[in-house]
């Protein structure tokens, strides 16, 4: 083993540059996979510490018991608890002051005229509490408000409005507010809770626009006096407390706020760059892979050479495994010191592009150095395993011949084992999305695909190389000539080194196609459902955002340019046990403006009693009209609703429908989502939008669209989503260009004494360097394609499994201009890689080259 160990590390020193490629892949995969770990460790322990210091002076809070939580949101709607409580609490044994909390949504207008924040976290709005200790937000610059129309700002939102004390603006809550500006504040030392806005009112100004009636409040925060415990405290609190209403400890608040942070934004925030990291990773093994297969053919004759001398099987083959776990340590170490870096820039980075993480200094844990070490360890020694094999099989005859021709684009087994997977793909693919719809099988059916193109590769490389370099010969003479049989030599090799490049581009057109798809989703399902003639809406998706006033819509109706202005509010409640979300609005306009379907029933008729539901909710509740149906709503209340119409579409309209009526015995802080608006015939659009927009001015200046328009920002964080993907897959596709480069540089060793010989007979310095660069540009054109093929079949299956997984229809799109711009990229990074080794191959010396052997 000791003479493995010294063999190993001569040839390290003698050939440093053979491994410089897949150095650079374990590291770069291993220092985004610490990176990731890094930064979720020191998210969390920051949100920790900030919610911790916010909520250290409250010690328990007294709040409703029971949530209705709807589908798709993690977080509950919770009933109001009565202020009349506040004066019973502050009578409990232990309790030194308690104070109500009323909490609402409320969005400033920045001093551009355009609303602060909205983009996601929520903007919100509450009574300022002027007991210090209990309140959240600690005064940073001027004065607590004292009268009516006076506000105080997180130091955050009033940045980025550029709002300052004394400044006059409006609070959107939503119908429009004017507040002056008297007071800046942070929370929990911060400028404010990420991207999260707060204004904080007097106490009569946040009952009157905030909740339903006066007397209410989220809920109730209580400070314990000198001696007393929280848990202390809370036992002493919940004997006075009436039914449904509950203590909970400040700590208890301040892990659910965190666990709220961490569950619904920092687990998905990180398994995002985790799923990243596992890609870069796998592109990463095929480049490892590759560079140690030629490696181990190159030095075939060394190898035969070691047998002959007597070096066993296990020798060899220790021999290469020791180059792997050399370089995989080094690599993954190196990466560790990089992974650091990158949380510690991403962390300065956030607050640059507008979305402030809370400070603090990393936090670096085992399992965050460990795991990724491990994983480039592992990673490097699994892909180097093959060909450390098959070097200890080498015979020692082999010495006295030429290394052998690469058979595998040929190979008959290959072709039937790659075959067949690819059926079996297409044929558990085809059950998961249309037979039984089933994510688990379809994404199996992906996972099968993957494995039938990897395989399959060889036996393809060799068809794909020759009708995608056919041009060559025409274009580019003998020298493409060259190029394109020099692509064709080693099908095994030119598949290995286009594999990493496929799997990079398949997940960048798969998320371009879904992307694609779901804008032609939103664009399909508001053309389909919605007949008005513009939109109104707040620019807002995720929690943020104040929505629209209801007296919106009534204002809009009143202009004589306007046919039908409907306005869709949002409630919630409990039907048959299960939360669900329920549209506010009135059903006639809504029938006029909208295509619900085919309508059993009548929605002229609902009332205050009534109620109007989709067909397949009816299906699930076993309901049809003239049925009865128990809601229980937030406030505690329950109420039988009779099902007076069952219509065919939810999509905009949503599942359930109740009137304005019926709803406000119920309602909290009112709002609209939406304000769906016709003209009368005769009124062209630009005079009718103007109508509209010249009422919504005075109702806080909310966006008024077309309907394409409407669709198209409906989407808009489509484009988001798809821009942060491309940005981290381009460490995928560097991995594969790296891969590119140190295939062709081995390459170019392997041929020198046939490129000597070209240089002898006659090919110019310039006709090397691009035949060597078009030979990469033929490797990354196969691999382009392929990955185009993949990921357009991917994306594919991932819409109709969407599809099959949900109520909504979706629908497909393939993005051509969007997939041409990802072809071009991966062939010009073809060009990119190879530079270097046509340089290379350029500089050699025609003499030494022949010479060679």
């Amino acid at each position: 083993m000791n003479a493995s160990v010294r063999i190993s590390v001569s040839s390290l020193r003698a050939h440093k540059r053979r491994f410089a490629g897949t150095f650079l892949a374990v590291l770069l995969g291993v220092a985004f996979l610490a990176g990731t770990l890094v930064m979720g460790d020191t998210l969390r322990a920051s949100f920790d510490t900030m919610f911790g210091n916010a909520t250290s002076g409250t010690d328990a809070v007294v709040r409703s018991a029971g949530t209705i939580t709807t589908p798709g949101e993690s977080q509950g709607v919770r009933q109001p608890v009565d202020t009349g409580l506040v004066a019973a609490v502050e009578k409990a044994p232990g309790v030194a002051a308690a104070e109500p909390d009323i909490q609402g949504a409320g969005q400033l207008v920045g001093a551009n005229g355009k609303p602060i924040g909205g983009q996601g976290p929520p903007t919100l709005a509450g009574n300022w509490i002027d007991d210090p200790k209990l309140n959240s937000y600690q005064l940073a610059e001027g004065r607590a408000p004292s009268k009516s129309g006076e506000v105080v700002v997180n130091r955050g939102a009033a940045e980025k409005g550029d709002l300052k004390i004394g400044d006059a603006t409006t609070l959107r809550t939503p119908d429009p507010v004017k507040v002056t500006i008297v007071g800046l504040a942070t929370f929990g030392g911060e400028d404010g809770m990420a991207q999260v806005t707060y204004t904080g009112m007097t106490r009569s100004d946040a009952e009157k626009y905030l909740t339903a009636k006066p007397g209410e409040a989220a809920s109730i925060l209580v400070r314990a006096g000198p001696g007393t415990g929280q848990q202390e405290l809370v036992d002493a609190l919940t004997p006075i407390l009436p039914k449904g209403v509950e203590a909970i400890t400040g700590q208890e608040l301040a892990e659910e706020n965190t666990d709220m942070i961490s569950g619904q934004f920092l687990s998905l925030f990180t398994t995002f760059l985790l799923v990243f990291s596992g890609v870069a990773l796998l592109v990463a093994t095929f480049s490892i892979h590759n560079t140690f297969a030629i490696v181990v053919a190159q030095r075939t004759r060394e190898n035969a050479l070691l047998r002959a001398l007597g070096a066993s099987r296990r020798q060899v083959t220790a021999s290469t495994l020791v180059e792997a776990s050399v370089v995989a340590v080094v690599a993954s170490a190196v990466g560790l010191a990089g992974g650091i870096g990158i949380a510690a820039g991403l962390q300065a980075l956030f607050p640059a592009i507008g979305f402030p993480f809370p400070e603090g200094d990393l936090v670096i844990s085992g399992l965050s150095m460990i795991l990724p070490l491990a994983v480039g360890i592992v990673v490097c020694l699994g892909s180097a395993l093959l060909p450390a094999v098959r070097a200890g099989r080498t015979a020692p005859l082999a010495a006295l011949r030429e290394t052998a021709v690469d058979q595998s684009g040929a190979s008959r087994t290959r072709a039937v084992v790659g075959s067949a997977l690819a059926a079996l793909a297409v044929a558990v693919t085809l059950t998961g999305v249309t037979v039984s719809p089933s994510l688990w099988l379809a994404g199996s059916g992906a996972i099968l695909a993957l494995a039938a193109f990897v395989v399959l590769g060889p036996v393809a490389s060799t068809t794909a190389v020759r009708v995608l370099g056919s041009p060559l010969d025409k274009l580019r003479g003998v020298t493409g000539g060259l190029a394109r049989r020099n692509a064709l030599r080693s099908p095994k090799r030119t598949a290995a080194t286009a594999s990493a490049l496929m799997i990079g581009v398949a997940v960048v057109s798969l998320f371009t196609v879904f992307g694609a798809s779901l804008k032609a989703t939103m664009d399909q399902t508001v053309s389909r459902s919605f007949a008005g003639d513009v939109a109104v809406s707040t620019p807002s998706f995720g929690a943020g955002g104040s929505g629209l006033s209801p007296r919106l819509a009534p204002a809009i109706a009143e202009r004589p340019e306007v046919d039908t202005a409907v306005g869709l509010g949002r409630g919630v409640a409990e039907v048959d046990g299960e939360g669900r979300a329920l549209t506010v609005t009135d059903p006639v306009a809504l029938e006029r403006t909208f295509d619900l379907g085919n309508i059993k029933g009548s929605m002229r008729d609902l009332g205050d009693d009534g109620i109007a539901i989709t067909g397949s909710e009816a299906d699930k509740l076993g309901l049809k009209t003239g049925d009865t149906a128990q809601l229980a709503f937030t406030d505690g209340k329950k109420q039988t609703f009779t099902v007076r119409a069952v219509y065919g579409r939810s999509e905009l309209a949503g599942d359930y429908v109740i009137t304005r009526d019926a709803w406000a015995p119920h309602r909290t802080q009112d709002s609209d989502t939406l304000v769906a608006v016709t003209f009368k015939d005769g009124v062209s659009a630009a005079d009718g939008k103007a109508a509209v927009e010249k009422v919504a001015t005075a109702y806080g200046n909310p966006e008024v669209q077309t309907r394409d328009e409407y669709a198209q920002s409906s989407a808009g964080g489509i484009d988001m989503m798809l821009t942060l993907v491309y940005a981290l897959l381009a460490l995928a596709v560097l991995i594969a260009l790296l891969g590119i480069a140190n295939t062709l540089t081995l390459a170019v060793h392997e041929r020198t004494r046939e490129l000597g010989l070209l240089r002898a007979v006659g090919q110019t310095r310039a006709q090397l360097r691009a035949m060597v660069r078009w030979e990469s540009v033929l490797v990354a054109a196969f691999g382009t394609v392929g990955g185009l093929v993949l990921g357009g079949f991917l994306g594919w299956v991932l819409v109709k499994a969407s599809d099959g997984a949900s109520d909504s229809a979706f629908a497909f799109a393939m993005p051509p201009f969007q997939l041409t711009v990802v072809a071009l990229v991966g062939v010009a990074a073809g060009a990119l890689a190879g530079l270097r080794p046509a340089r290379r191959a350029a500089r050699l010396d025609v003499l030494r080259a022949i010479a060679t052997e």
